[in-house]
């Protein structure tokens, strides 16, 4: 099994006496977008800053390839791209400009290798354009652009969505999606648009008060646990539940769409039956998957995303 690209060991943040970060522990595996949640003060910036080196470890480690953010810092943080809150730019200059004035920080990085992030984040025909002209869309590309001019393993972004229209999301999504399937690269991603981390993310973690809760692939999340609820569209609603009172385990009950039942994926086709022996047309079936928020405020006794 191939080594994470990115290891949490013990990480622990402290300021004066009170523990912001709880000895956390997880593995982000190569190739991934990777999702950070958690409610408000979880500790997600905390982490994210202590990653990229803006604040100090208290106790434990953070590996990046295998190499210390505390024992060899610059060879570790070499290896990763990172936007934290709104990228900075020269609004006066170019898109390209800004590449070239940052590219000159960073030993190594070639025109070619400018010209490919361009293509890469879809920006060859504005590049040229003044940065104050952009769309809020545009900026964020750029800023991932710029964080990926050294071909960094893993790219960090921080609420990167903020700001951004229904159809920029979208575009961002599709970038990260061919960074991590074409590029090779990893992404961790901390947002609190749930409804965006869920079509985007691979895997989550989710942290409470400094500490890890759950870390679960979206797809084992989605699926998990047995029973689902179902909606039944038929012409006879209180006939419907009627015919299933001898069957209390489907937990009958009526809505405005239809009747709702609690049930396991066999007894769907079961409670189909029934009604349609009892002479109740029925018009649709519907399997009410729940979304990433519900799971969420599970886990985390209903306290909001932050």
């Amino acid at each position: 099994m191939a080594k994470p690209i990115l290891q949490i060991l013990n990480l622990t943040k402290r300021i004066g006496n009170k523990t912001i970060i709880d000895k956390l522990n997880i593995d982000v595996p190569r190739g991934e977008i990777f999702g950070f949640l958690g409610p408000n003060g979880a500790g997600k910036t905390t982490t994210i800053r202590m990653m990229v080196g803006l604040m100090r470890i208290t106790d434990g480690d953070i590996l990046i390839d295998g190499d210390s953010i505390t024992r060899n810092f610059n060879k570790a943080i070499l290896k990763v791209g990172a936007i934290v809150e709104n990228p900075e730019m020269y609004k006066y200059l170019s898109g390209y400009k800004n590449l070239i004035h940052f590219a000159r920080m960073v030993p190594g990085v070639t025109e070619e290798r400018i010209h490919e992030v361009i293509r890469l984040v879809g920006l060859e025909n504005r590049i040229q354009d003044k940065v104050r002209t952009y769309s809020l869309g545009m900026r964020q590309r750029l800023g991932v652009a710029q964080a990926l001019l050294h071909k960094p393993s893993l790219l960090i972004l921080d609420e990167p969505t903020n700001g951004l229209d229904p159809a920029g999301i979208r575009e961002l999504r599709d970038y990260l999606y061919t960074l991590t399937r074409e590029e090779g690269i990893s992404v961790l991603v901390s947002s609190h648009l749930l409804s965006e981390m869920e079509l985007m993310c691979d895997r989550v973690a989710i942290i409470q008060n400094g500490k890890l809760v759950e870390v679960q692939s979206i797809k084992d999340l989605m699926n998990e646990g047995l029973l689902s609820s179902v909606t039944f569209e038929v012409d006879n609603l209180d006939g419907a539940v009627q015919s299933l009172t001898d069957f209390p385990e489907a937990q009958a009950m009526r809505s405005e769409e239809g009747l709702v039942c609690w049930l396991e994926r066999e007894q769907i086709a079961l409670v189909a039956e029934r009604l349609m022996r009892a002479g109740i047309k029925l018009y649709g079936i519907k399997k009410n998957s729940p979304t990433l928020e519900d799971k969420f405020l599970k886990m985390t006794g209903g306290e909001s995303i932050g």
